[in-house]
């Protein structure tokens, strides 16, 4: 017999949203009577599409141009920070000293470093002192317009680049250096029987931890690494101090110029919920059928 896995709505489930209600109305009470805050959503629309009359069709105003960029910093920070923290991971658990040292000063160096502290190091230092005696963003800008297009669809526009690799790198060490400990807890899940089973049918320890070892640990570290890519979503958000026009710098800009704030942020939070629920129901999707294999 198949289960039924839907789950009917119970009275506390009625209470709750009941509650959630009362409190969604009493907030938008004491913002309209006691902080007299008048609303003003007409304005918002044209901050996130407008129409162009010289391109004569609608593009992407502040607001989605920042949705986008957010998508960008964290496809990337995702990327950069799964493979940092998979080589890490396989570090820590490495038979060589001294490959358990590194991977063990980068995981304890990187998580008691506050990630606004990280941000401010690339941004000044990586930069501002490094980038810019490489010349990095003068070669792109010296590119020609087709190279210059892709690298903004893919990247960022020209002139922002080395705010936006900065932006991407700290992210991708601070993201890397969680996705570090779930690699290393999901190959030492793995019993110590599944080692020797390989050792005995004459496997090198490379083949053993290649063919055995590390596909049982990426089927048992995907639930956490799921929730360490949403987290990496949020976490983007603190790069906009560095100027990068992500959802959140854009959204204090909008703020700042129509001074609609309840609404901007409003829209800010939809926008963000939307990006991370996507990703929670396609990872939760995916997870399923990866159960449902076996």
């Amino acid at each position: 017999m198949k289960s039924n896995n839907k789950r009917k709505l119970k009275k506390a489930d009625f209470i709750i949203l009941g509650l959630a209600a009362v409190l969604v109305i009493y907030i938008v009470y004491r913002i309209k009577v006691t902080i007299r805050y008048e609303w003003a959503w007409e304005i918002l629309p044209k901050y996130i599409f407008r129409f162009d009359d010289k391109l004569g069709r609608w593009v992407s105003a502040a607001i989605f141009s920042g949705f986008i960029m957010t998508i960008k910093l964290s496809i990337w920070g995702i990327i950069l920070g799964t493979a940092i923290g998979i080589v890490m991971g396989i570090l820590r658990v490495h038979t060589e000293l001294f490959g358990r040292v590194i991977s063990r000063v980068y995981v304890d160096l990187i998580r008691n470093i506050p990630p606004l502290v990280l941000v401010f190091i690339f941004y000044f230092f990586f930069s501002s002192q490094i980038l810019d005696n490489l010349g990095l963003e003068e070669l792109v800008k010296a590119s020609g317009p087709v190279i210059q297009s892709i690298l903004t669809v893919i990247f960022i526009k020209p002139s922002l680049f080395n705010e936006f690799l900065s932006a991407v790198l700290s992210i991708a060490l601070y993201e890397g250096a969680y996705i570090t400990e779930i690699v290393r807890a999901g190959i030492e899940s793995i019993p110590k029987g599944q080692w020797e089973a390989g050792h005995a049918i004459g496997l090198s320890r490379y083949r053993q931890f290649r063919h055995i070892i590390l596909p049982q640990a990426l089927r048992n570290v995907l639930p956490p690494l799921s929730g360490q890519f949403i987290s990496t979503i949020k976490d983007s958000a603190i790069v906009s101090v560095i100027s990068v026009p992500e959802l959140s710098f854009q959204g204090m800009q909008v703020m700042a110029s129509t001074y609609a704030s309840f609404e901007t942020w409003i829209v800010i939070t939809g926008l963000y919920f939307i990006l991370t629920f996507s990703c929670a129901a396609f990872f939760g999707r995916l997870l399923q059928r990866l159960k449902a294999a076996d």
